[in-house]
C-alpha cells in the first residue's frame, strides 16, 4: 500500500522469511516491515495484528430458511496477536527493515484449520501493519496473507486405499425417473480411480472407458466440485460448488480404449476434507457425459483429501 503526500513519498510493505509464505502450527513465522521513504518519518508506532478466522456465509436461496444462523454464523476466531515493533519515534530517509516474529499458534480451545478460500467458507490468515502517524497525517498500512498448512500425518483410512472401480448405465443414474429413461441412450462406461483418500499434494488419477454407445460422444469432462456445510443447532445449509472443469475427450471417442484420468488439486481452493461443528468441508468428483441436442448426464464420486507425509522429492507441489 502506497501514499503519496505532496513531494514527500512513503511506502509501507510487509516481507516474510519463507517465500511461499507456507507454515503449520508451531512454527515460527518470521520476516520484516520495510519503510520506504524520501525523507525522516515521524510516526507514533509501528504495530502488527496477526489474524486468523473462519468466514461463514450463507448461500442467497438458503438465508430465508434459517434464520437462526444470522445470530451463530459468526466468524470463528482462529489467531489474535498484536505485536509492537517500534515505539514512537522516527524512521530515516530511505529503506528501514524492522525485524519481527512471532509462534503461530490457536487461541485456547481452538484449532488452526488449513487454510481454504471457498465459496461459503473461507479460512484466512492475515498480518496487518499499521504505522501510525500524527493527527494531520495519514496512518500507513500494509495486509500480507499467509498460507498455514496441517500438519502431516498418516490417515488410517489411507492405509488400506484400494483403487475404487465404477460402472456408469442408465439404469445406475440417481435421480432419473423412469420415464426419462427413454430419452437417453443406452451405453455403458466403465472405469477405475487409482484411491478412494487422496492426497492433496499428488494428482487425482484413475481412467475410464467406453465400452458401448447407441448415440455419439459430444465430449467427456472431469470436474472437481466442493460441498461446504455451514450450520448450527437448528439447521444445516449445504452448498456444491464448481472449482475446474477438465475436458477428458472432446468428440465420439473411440470405443474400448482407456481415457486417463489426470488432475491436480489447486492450491488454497481445496483443502484436506474437515468436519467441525460449525462448518463441513467435503470435495466430490463428477464425470459429466455430453451427447447430442445438449442431454447431459453426471455421474457423481465424493473423494476424500487428506495432507499425508511425502518425500519432497516425490511431491508434485507445495
Amino acid at each position: 500500500y502506497n501514499s503519496y503526500f505532496g513531494a514527500r513519498a512513503m511506502s509501507l510493505s510487509l516481507s516474510l522469511k519463507r517465500r511461499d509464505r507456507v507454515y503449520k502450527p508451531g512454527d515460527i513465522v518470521s520476516g520484516v516491515v520495510v519503510v520506504n521513504s524520501k525523507s525522516a518519518l515521524s510516526h507514533q508506532g509501528i504495530q502488527l495484528k496477526v489474524n486468523g478466522s473462519v468466514q461463514l456465509q450463507l448461500s442467497a436461496r438458503s438465508v430465508g430458511l434459517f434464520e437462526a444462523f444470522y445470530n451463530s454464523i459468526k466468524p470463528v476466531q482462529l489467531l489474535a496477536l498484536t505485536i509492537d515493533v517500534s515505539k514512537s519515534g522516527k524512521v530515516p530517509a530511505g529503506v528501514t527493515e524492522l525485524p519481527f516474529e512471532f509462534r503461530l499458534e490457536a487461541l485456547p480451545g481452538q484449532t488452526l484449520y488449513e487454510t481454504y478460500h471457498g465459496v461459503f467458507v473461507n479460512v484466512q490468515y492475515h498480518i496487518n501493519c499499521d504505522l501510525r502517524r500524527g493527527m494531520l497525517s495519514k496512518d500507513l498500512n500494509h495486509q500480507l496473507e499467509f498460507i498455514v498448512h496441517q500438519i502431516p500425518a498418516v490417515p488410517r483410512n489411507m492405509r488400506d486405499n484400494p483403487p475404487v472401480p465404477f460402472t456408469i448405465t442408465p439404469q445406475s443414474l440417481e435421480n432419473v425417473k423412469k420415464a426419462s429413461l427413454k430419452s437417453i441412450p443406452d451405453f455403458e462406461v466403465r472405469g477405475e480411480l487409482d484411491r478412494a483418500v487422496n492426497d492433496i499434494c499428488q494428482p487425482f488419477t484413475g481412467w475410464l472407458e467406453l465400452k458401448h454407445c447407441a448415440s455419439p460422444i459430444v465430449s467427456i469432462d472431469v470436474q472437481l466440485a466442493r460441498v461446504e456445510t455451514c450450520g448450527c443447532a437448528d439447521g444445516y445449509a449445504k452448498e456444491a460448488t464448481e472449482i475446474q472443469n477438465i475436458q477428458l475427450a472432446d468428440g465420439d471417442v473411440q470405443r474400448n480404449v482407456r481415457i486417463p484420468i489426470f488432475m491436480v488439486f489447486p492450491r488454497l481452493f481445496t483443502c484436506p476434507s474437515l468436519a467441525t461443528r460449525t462448518f463441513k468441508i467435503d470435495f466430490e468428483v463428477n464425470l459429466v457425459i455430453a451427447f447430442p441436442q445438449r442431454r447431459v448426464i453426471t455421474w457423481n464420486i465424493p473423494i476424500s483429501i487428506v495432507r499425508s507425509p511425502i518425500s519432497d522429492d516425490s511431491r508434485l507441489y507445495l
